[in-house]
């Protein structure tokens, strides 16, 4: 798997020759986030456009019971995080279809759910809790090969998929009545796109963590919001933005020795406040 990488690491050693990139974990590091950080940030541009950030939040908990329940059944855990992640992101779609309740409220029910589900899990097994700390958060310097390569599977994947219906997306969300007569399926795109975002949020958790998880989704895509007027803008500034913030969280990480998770979104979160203030000065000045 490490041959697959290489031509990958030879260029990370070309761009960034520079302390930090020079160990093979780093580079693991740096690359896993240049693939899964503008996935996360192009599926949370729509969430971020609809209020639907609850939403990745629900998913992510929902893998801290995933994990919880690998490890009592003794399958590998990143497995049953990701299969329990999609049935919660189908569930909770189904569910807001059928019964008409508003997306915050079953949302909440599902999010509140899951989370006891796991801690029930958690309390009948003594000692699983331990197994659960690289999960809570993240451990992005110690993926491997087969992760990284996962993350550029899932990587082009999304693209793909966005490829296609990203602008569905919008156009059901802006106005359902109008998406539905120009032909798009509502019900396909809205469990579509869950699950997409379900298979995001595990996978970013490896890096992240289950308690910053949906910063990374969120926080880039609300930065680009604050200072792109048109959806292709915000599209391509968003996932701009959220590769800035991973490579240079983890470079801050590496010099000032703090968690490589919570620095980069540290560093989304600046990024934010920047776009912000700019928004604040164009508004005083228009």
């Amino acid at each position: 798997m490490e041959s697959l990488l290489s031509p990958f690491y030879s260029v990370i050693d070309r761009l960034l020759p520079l302390a930090f990139a020079e160990p093979a974990f780093m580079k693991r590091a740096i690359l896993a986030v240049l693939f899964v950080a503008p996935a996360a940030a192009a599926v949370g541009l729509p969430l971020v456009q609809f209020r639907m950030a609850f939403f990745s939040d629900a998913i992510g908990h929902s893998a801290f019971t995933g994990v919880a329940l690998g490890v009592l059944l003794g399958i590998h855990p990143l497995l049953t995080m990701v299969a329990f992640g999609l049935f919660v992101a189908y569930s909770i779609t189904m569910v807001k279809g059928r019964t008409g309740l508003s997306p915050d409220t079953v949302i909440g029910v599902f999010f509140s759910t899951v989370i006891a589900l796991g801690i029930a899990v958690i309390s009948a097994q003594k000692g699983l809790t331990r197994n659960l700390q690289s999960y809570l958060y993240g451990d992005l310097l110690a993926i491997s090969d087969a992760e990284v390569l996962w993350m550029a599977a899932l990587f082009l994947a999304v693209a793909v998929y966005l490829s296609i219906a990203f602008n569905r997306i919008l156009l059901l969300g802006v106005h359902e009545g109008f998406a539905r007569s120009l032909g798009v399926r509502g019900r396909a795109l809205e469990i579509s796109f869950s699950l997409v975002v379900a298979l995001v949020v595990t996978t970013a958790i490896r890096a992240v963590g289950i308690l910053l998880v949906t910063a990374l989704l969120v926080v880039p895509a609300a930065a680009a919001r604050n200072i792109a007027r048109e959806a292709a803008a915000a599209f391509w500034t968003a996932i701009a933005i959220s590769l800035a913030s991973g490579v240079a969280g983890i470079a801050a990480s590496y010099y000032l020795d703090t968690a490589t998770g919570a620095t980069i979104v540290l560093v989304a979160a600046a990024c934010f406040a920047l776009t912000a203030l700019l928004r604040h000065v164009r508004g005083e000045t228009a």
